[in-house]
C-alpha cells in the first residue's frame, strides 16, 4: 500500500505508483502481477487498453500488417489467486474498464492477453514468461543495488594472492627468517610457476647502502678539498722552503726586464724556492729588492724566499763571469781559462778552430778579412761559468746572447737607413764608439762623427776614420801613443784606419747597449773631430784648424796631471 492506494486487483500495488513494475534487485524480475506491460513505462490511464488487437490496429511502420497470435485472446490469471476467473470486459473485449469507479470502490482489472510484438522481438510481457536477458554471453551484468559490492575477480594462474611487502633503502627486518617457522610457505614455492626468482633483498638493500655512502662520502670529502684549497688559496701562507739552503749549488740566469714573478718562476724552476708567491712576498718585504738586476746568480736549492732575496742582493751570489763592455775577445778568452783554470790560450784555440759551430748569423762573417769572427759576438753580461764547463759551451752561451739582443736592435733592418751595407758594419759602428769614446754621455756624437767621415764629400780626412783604436787593435795592444801619423800610415793593414778609406773589416771589440744604440741613433751635427781632454769633457771640432787648438788643450792637460 502507498500514496496511491491498493490497486484493483488483488496486486496491493497501484499501476500508476512509480514503483510499479519495479524489478527486484539481485537480477531476479519481479512477480508477474508487477511488470509492467511495456517494460516499466507509466502510461496514461486513458491510453492503457489491453485486449486483442485486430490486424487493422495492431501498431506498424508503413501501415506493414502483422498476423494475430494464438495467445492473444487467452485471458491471464492472477498468481495471487489459486483459480483462474474470467476477465471482465466493458463494450469491446480490447476496452479495458480497469480504474476507479464513481462510488471509489476499486474494480476487478482485467487483464488482455500479452499484445503481439510488431517487430517480433520484444519478449513475454510477464517475468514468468520471459527469459533471462542476463544469462547469454554478450549480456552485459545484471544492475547492482546501491552499495552491493562486487565479486572479487577470478585469480589467473601464476598470481601471488600475497603482496610482497614495499621494499625499504634500508634494511627494517630480518628478511632471512625461516618462512616455515611461522606456517608460511617458502617464498619461492608461493610465486606463480614460471617468473623468476627474486633477489634477496638483503642483497639490494646493501647495495643501496653503499650507493648512499659512496655519494655522501664523495660529496663530503670533495667539499672539504676545494674547502681547504679555498682557504690555502686566500688566507693560508704560500709555500716556502726553511732555512738558507740544503748546500747543493745551482745557477739562475735573470733575463734583462724580469719582474718579480717572472724572478720567482726561474727560481722555482731551479729548485732554489718552493713558490713564486713566497718569493714575491719575501721581496715585497725587502725594501732593498727593488735592486735586483738581470744577470747570474749562484744559489742554494731550498731556500726560503726571504734568504733567496738576500743573497741576490749579496755580491756573492754574483761570483760569476761578467765580461765588462768594450772589452776585445782575447780578454775574454783568457777570463775563461781562469775561470775553468784551463791552460792559457785553450779557450783562443777552441774559438779558431770551432768559431762556426758556436751558432753565429750568416751576416756574422761578410768580410773575408775578419780576424776574429767572434769578435763582437761574446755580448757583455754576467755568465755562470764554474768548474768542470767547457769553454765552447761557454762561448756558445755568450754567442746565443748576443743574438737575442740583436734581434731586438734590428741591426740587419736598419743598416741601410744609416748609409751601411750589412748589419756586420753597424756592429763594427758600434765597437768604434765603445772604444772612442771614453764617456757614454758622448757616445751619440761620437757616432756622428763616424757616420760624417764615412761620407764620400769628406774634404776634411778623405774617407779616412784615422782612429787610434784600429791600430792598438790589430796590434793587440791598448795605448795612446800609437805613433806619428807618417809612421801610423805606413802600416798595411785592413783594420789601419790611418791608410784604409771607410770601416775595418769587423768589430774591434763587443760593444754594449749605450754604444749600439747610439750607433742606431747618432746626435745630429757637423763634426769630424773630437779629443776628450778630461773625464767630464770631451770637445768636437768641425774643421782640422779646430781641432789642432784641442789637442793643445789635451797635451796641457796631461802635464799637469803628471802624464
Amino acid at each position: 500500500m502507498t500514496e496511491y492506494g491498493r490497486g484493483p486487483g488483488t496486486e496491493p500495488w497501484h499501476p500508476e505508483d512509480p514503483l510499479y513494475g519495479d524489478g527486484g534487485w539481485g537480477g531476479q524480475q519481479a512477480h508477474a502481477g508487477q511488470q509492467h506491460p511495456y517494460g516499466g513505462q507509466p502510461q496514461h490511464p486513458q491510453h492503457q487498453q489491453y485486449g486483442n488487437w485486430s490486424q487493422d490496429q495492431q501498431p506498424g511502420y508503413g501501415g506493414q500488417q502483422y498476423p494475430q497470435y494464438d495467445g492473444q485472446g487467452q485471458q491471464y490469471f492472477d498468481p495471487q489467486q489459486t483459480g483462474q476467473h474470467p476477465q471482465q470486459t466493458g463494450q469491446h473485449p480490447q476496452q479495458h474498464q480497469g480504474g476507479w469507479d464513481a462510488t471509489g470502490t476499486h474494480g476487478h482489472v482485467p487483464y488482455a492477453a500479452d499484445p503481439g510484438d510488431p517487430y517480433g522481438q520484444h519478449p513475454a510481457a510477464y517475468g514468468a514468461e520471459q527469459p533471462d536477458l542476463y544469462g547469454t554471453e554478450d549480456a552485459y551484468p545484471p544492475p547492482q543495488p546501491p552499495g552491493h559490492r562486487h565479486p572479487e575477480p577470478d585469480q589467473e594462474a601464476g598470481w601471488d594472492p600475497q603482496a610482497e611487502p614495499e621494499e625499504h633503502p634500508l634494511p627494517v627486518g630480518d628478511d632471512d627468517a625461516d618462512p616455515e617457522a611461522d606456517g608460511r610457505e617458502p617464498r619461492t614455492e608461493r610465486r606463480g610457476k614460471g617468473r623468476k626468482p627474486v633477489k634477496s633483498k638483503k642483497g639490494r638493500t646493501g647495495c643501496a647502502l653503499m650507493v648512499v655512502v659512496v655519494v655522501f662520502g664523495g660529496g663530503l670529502g670533495g667539499v672539504a678539498y676545494f674547502g681547504y684549497q679555498f682557504y690555502k688559496n686566500r688566507f693560508a701562507p704560500a709555500p716556502d722552503y726553511a732555512g738558507s739552503g740544503n748546500g747543493e749549488t745551482v745557477t739562475v740566469e735573470i733575463p734583462k726586464g724580469a719582474g718579480g714573478y717572472d724572478i720567482g718562476n726561474k727560481l722555482k724552476e731551479a729548485g732554489v724556492v718552493e713558490s713564486v708567491d713566497a718569493f714575491v712576498s719575501a721581496q715585497a718585504a725587502n725594501p732593498k729588492a727593488k735592486a735586483l738586476q738581470d744577470g747570474v746568480y749562484t744559489l742554494q736549492k731550498h731556500m726560503s724566499a726571504a734568504s733567496a732575496v738576500a743573497l741576490m742582493l749579496s755580491p756573492k751570489s754574483r761570483d760569476n763571469l761578467v765580461i765588462p763592455e768594450g772589452k776585445r775577445n782575447i780578454w775574454v778568452y783568457q777570463a775563461i781559462d781562469t775561470r775553468l783554470k784551463l791552460a792559457k790560450g785553450t779557450t783562443a784555440k777552441v774559438a779558431k778552430s770551432d768559431w762556426k759551430e758556436l751558432g753565429l748569423p750568416a751576416w756574422a762573417n761578410s768580410d773575408k778579412d775578419v780576424k776574429d769572427p767572434l769578435e763582437g759576438f761574446l755580448y757583455p753580461s754576467s755568465y755562470a761559468v764554474a768548474k768542470g764547463m767547457k769553454p765552447k759551451d761557454v762561448l756558445k752561451s755568450m754567442v746565443e746572447r748576443s743574438n737575442e739582443q740583436y734581434k731586438q736592435y734590428d741591426l740587419a733592418g736598419k743598416a741601410q737607413d744609416l748609409g751601411l751595407d750589412t748589419p756586420l758594419q753597424v756592429l763594427t759602428v758600434a765597437s768604434l764608439v765603445q772604444v772612442e769614446g771614453k764617456y757614454k754621455h758622448d757616445f751619440g756624437k761620437v757616432a756622428r762623427v763616424v757616420y760624417n767621415r764615412l761620407k764620400p764629400d769628406n774634404v776634411e780626412t778623405a774617407g779616412r776614420l784615422e782612429f787610434d783604436s784600429t791600430v792598438n787593435y790589430l796590434k793587440g795592444q791598448s795605448t795612446l801613443d800609437v805613433g806619428s801619423v807618417a809612421d801610423l800610415r805606413k802600416i798595411a793593414d785592413p783594420y789601419n784606419t790611418y791608410d784604409i778609406k771607410g770601416l775595418p773589416p769587423g768589430p774591434i771589440s763587443n760593444p754594449g747597449s749605450e754604444a749600439i744604440e747610439s750607433a742606431l741613433n747618432p746626435t745630429p751635427g757637423p763634426w769630424y773631430y773630437f779629443v776628450s781632454i778630461s773625464e767630464n769633457e770631451t770637445v768636437f771640432a768641425v774643421t782640422n784648424e779646430e781641432h789642432n787648438r784641442n789637442v793643445e788643450r789635451y797635451q796641457e792637460a796631461r802635464k799637469q796631471a803628471g802624464n
